[in-house]
């Protein structure tokens, strides 16, 4: 894991810009721009108005954007299906960023939902989500959320373990339907990304070895209350390219392959993974040019083994939301530190940090930032971006050319924010977790209210009600 001590000073991939203020094309929420006064306008609408009405940190989230980008996702998969002879449908994958309203938008564009905790089903359910169009996921579901996904009607609960496969057909049965079920597998390929991000990996906690798939499919098809549909296979995050989706596709249409032997396997689902760009060091794989080749990639495979082509299933997350967030803070504080004789970086230090944004701590992750509420002629200076924690490692942006006169007040916005930031954040020292307000049109509401200290107090029994402190204290 990357840390504070071990990032290099001034990354090889970061140069430094003639323009502080401009902003990279691809990283930004298409549309965004600045207005006459220089700030940055995201949706239609100002950042000085949205820090003004809702304050700061905040989470802004273009609802067009994460719509458009819905609808191109789909139409990607469905057509380069569609191109090989078959079908594909697309899940959200809720971890990425979930609301009530998140879900209504993607569902409302022909997206189903995949969760990966009873939380995260009844806010799916709660914002009216068909429940034959969710899939739930994860590698401890508790008895509670398997009852719970059961009744409702789940379209689909993905297997990650043997005695999941008893617990889900004793609950089945209990409630006399007949529950589908996906199996996950264990490529064996791994991403090119993050140990942390690499989930196909066999020494580790999701799902079987390809070795073990065909006992536990065995045992779902002796089991009436279970209906075997498919196998599922993740092989990381943040993937640019299609070689490893190929490479895992190869693997994983053997064992569908041999599956097929023994009863219907309608179902090939692929999951997600799809990478954004973060920095300008990135380049991800246009999604219609990824879903081309993975599907091709399957369809190759079907073909030299003489089956048809499944039912193909994706769940991208990150590559529907990630582009369409970005996080408002201000500053508080500025501070020259001497790195070494011949550089010097400013601490600027903001009013959130891994609270709010735990990416860069956890994985060593790369972001974007400029200055939101003006534009400046200041040259560019070499930043870091961090956070009010009492934590070194408290730091939301590693390595930044901001304008060389950022100050306190100023207002910064960091980019790319929209996936995991919000569905990671914490009340770290008792921060309260930002608001989220939905941009559109040159409108913006508020999808999800800020917290106070209300909030943080409510939970904690050793605080006395209200109406008991005044008394106490008129005595």
């Amino acid at each position: 894991m990357s840390t504070a001590s071990d990032r290099p000073a001034v990354p090889e991939w970061l140069s430094k810009p003639d323009d502080a203020n401009a902003l990279v094309e691809a990283v930004w929420p298409a549309g965004a721009t600045r207005d006459d006064t220089g700030a940055l306008v995201l949706g239609g609408v100002p950042a000085t108005e949205l820090a003004e009405r809702f304050g700061t940190p905040l989470y802004v989230v273009d609802e067009d954007l994460v719509r458009a980008r819905a609808r191109e996702v789909l139409t990607a998969f469905r057509d380069a299906a569609a191109r090989h002879g078959g079908t594909a449908r697309v899940y959200y994958a809720g971890k990425a960023f979930l609301t009530t309203d998140v879900v209504r938008w993607v569902t409302a564009e022909g997206l189903g939902v995949d969760v990966a905790s009873g939380g995260e089903l009844a806010v799916a359910l709660a914002a009216g989500a068909d429940p034959r169009r969710l899939g739930l996921h994860g590698n401890n579901k508790l008895l509670p959320e398997i009852a719970r996904a059961v009744r409702a009607g789940v379209g689909s609960i993905v297997i990650d373990s043997l005695v999941e496969i008893e617990r889900i057909a004793a609950e089945a049965a209990s409630q006399s339907v007949v529950q589908t079920v996906l199996v996950r597998v264990n490529s064996g390929v791994h991403a090119e990304t993050h140990d942390f991000l690499a989930t196909a990996h066999e020494d580790q906690k999701f799902g079987f070895a390809l070795t073990d798939a065909e006992a536990a499919v065995a045992r779902i098809r002796e089991l009436p209350s279970l209906r075997f549909a498919g196998l599922h296979c993740h092989i990381g995050s943040q993937i640019f390219g299609t070689a490893g989706f190929a490479e895992s596709a190869a693997r994983v249409v053997e064992v569908h392959a041999r599956l097929r032997e023994g009863g219907e396997v309608p179902m090939l689902n692929l999951g997600g993974g799809f990478g954004i760009a973060y920095t300008s060091k990135d380049d991800p794989t246009p999604i219609a040019e990824l879903a081309e080749g993975i599907v091709a990639a399957v369809a190759r495979e079907c073909a030299s083994r003489g089956i048809p082509l499944p039912e193909l299933a994706f769940e991208p997350g990150r590559a529907i939301v990630g582009r369409a967030g970005v996080t408002l803070y201000s500053v508080g504080t500025v501070k020259p530190v001497r790195v070494s004789d011949d550089l010097e970086r400013l601490y600027v230090s903001v009013d959130g940090g891994m609270s709010d944004n735990a990416r860069t701590a956890l994985y060593g992750a790369d972001y974007s930032a400029r200055i939101a509420s003006r534009r400046s002629d200041a040259d560019a200076a070499l930043a870091r971006v961090v956070g009010r924690h009492c934590e070194a490692g408290d730091i939301v942006v590693g390595a930044e050319y901001l304008p060389g006169d950022v100050a306190p007040g100023d207002l910064l916005a960091v980019a790319a924010t929209g996936a995991y930031c919000f569905s990671l954040a914490s009340n770290y020292n008792y921060l309260t977790r930002p608001p989220v307000v939905a941009v559109g049109g040159g409108a913006a509401r508020l999808i999800v209210r800020g917290e106070d200290e209300n909030d943080l107090l409510a939970r904690d029994l050793g605080v006395a009600p209200a109406a008991s402190r005044t008394t106490e204290e008129s005595a």
